[in-house]
């Protein structure tokens, strides 16, 4: 039987093809906050409660739409790339994130449906994976902040090229994270500090930060091998004082030596990046204010082509030449149902 989704996205294109009079706004990538204001006026109140209920079945969720946010935007700008159903090049672009992206991606797709349901096929997945992201960032306690709309959704994954651009998340220097920052237009040393607070809401697996727990050179580290050594299957808060609160915590943990991965602990051991990470472990305004700021600069990373592509009609998780076949959706939605078990 066709999911509810499905049969949804039929309708509306139908209802598309059908009504020549229907507004679609022009998307010329001119990144405005409010693109959808005419076209689709419901769109804030149906991001934002989908948010809200997601996040009460499952806190999980907030960590995996910030993680698809960065891996969607940073390879070659926001275009939803990261949810073509490709799993290859999402493995490639994930590593270690992958395991939390299922229902991340299950809450985008359902915006989707919504939103055409009830304004006909006029907003990307791309802008809405940037929408829900900001609005779980508020609802989980953290910063509001302006994300440009108008986005088109990409008609192949990121080239391979792009994805391998992405810098390790867990072991990466100092020096090769500004580097890499540097090349999407993140220049600014407090860009990488602000960013890395990302890891102040999830979970990891043992395996992603094995570098530093089996270094053992301080009492975090050697709690962390211990723990990975009961349990192998374990997953690990990377901020280890408020695991589920977006604040100013995991700054004052590094503080401690209670960095989880070798990268966290990388930023209060050089001197360029430890003295912000002590200014936002001092202040949660501060914080707030660069990762507002971070976040805006992140969801403008240059398109190499320019803003082209298309609106993603049946599912956020194909392109529209893939047709109407849901059972392209398939491995998604099961991943999906099993992470949230």
């Amino acid at each position: 039987m066709a999911s509810s989704s499905a049969i949804l996205a039929v309708l509306v294109t139908a209802a598309a093809l059908l009504s020549p009079a229907m507004s679609l706004p022009v998307f010329t990538g001119d990144a405005s906050p409010d693109f959808h204001a005419a076209s689709c006026p419901q769109l804030d109140g149906i991001v934002w409660s989908s948010v809200e209920a997601a996040l009460r079945q499952e806190v999980a969720v907030a960590a995996g739409m910030l993680r698809l946010y960065f891996h969607d935007c940073f390879p070659q700008g926001c275009d939803a790339s990261i949810l073509l159903n490709n799993t290859a090049a999402r493995e490639t672009a994930l590593g270690p994130n992958l395991t939390i992206q299922p229902r991340a991606m299950q809450l985008i797709e359902s915006i989707r449906a919504r939103a055409h349901a009830v304004c006909g096929p006029v907003v990307s997945c791309a802008d809405i994976t940037l929408l829900a992201t900001r609005d779980i960032i508020v609802i989980s306690g953290g910063p509001w902040f302006n994300v440009p709309q108008g986005n088109l959704d990409s008609l192949a994954p990121a080239a391979q090229a792009k994805v391998f651009d992405l810098p390790a998340p867990n072991t990466a220097s100092v020096a090769t994270l500004v580097e890499s920052f540097g090349t999407r237009g993140l220049g600014d040393v407090a860009d990488l500090v602000a960013l890395s607070g990302a890891h102040t809401i999830g979970r990891s697996q043992c395996g992603s930060f094995e570098d530093r727990s089996q270094r053992a050179d301080d009492t975090f580290s050697r709690k962390l091998a211990a723990n990975c050594s009961k349990h192998p299957e374990r997953l690990q808060n990377l901020d280890v004082i408020t695991p589920d609160l977006f604040d100013n915590a995991y700054y004052k943990a590094l503080g401690f030596n209670q960095g989880v991965f070798t990268s966290d602990m990388a930023l209060v051991k050089n001197k360029t990046t430890a003295p912000i990470v002590k200014r936002f472990a001092e202040s949660k305004e501060a914080f707030f204010g660069q990762f507002a700021r971070s976040m805006e600069k992140l969801a403008r990373v240059p398109k190499p082509a320019g803003n082209v592509g298309e609106i993603r009609r049946f599912s956020c998780f194909r392109t529209n030449a893939q047709g109407t076949d849901a059972a392209v959706d398939a491995a998604v939605e099961e991943e999906g149902f099993a992470a949230s078990a």
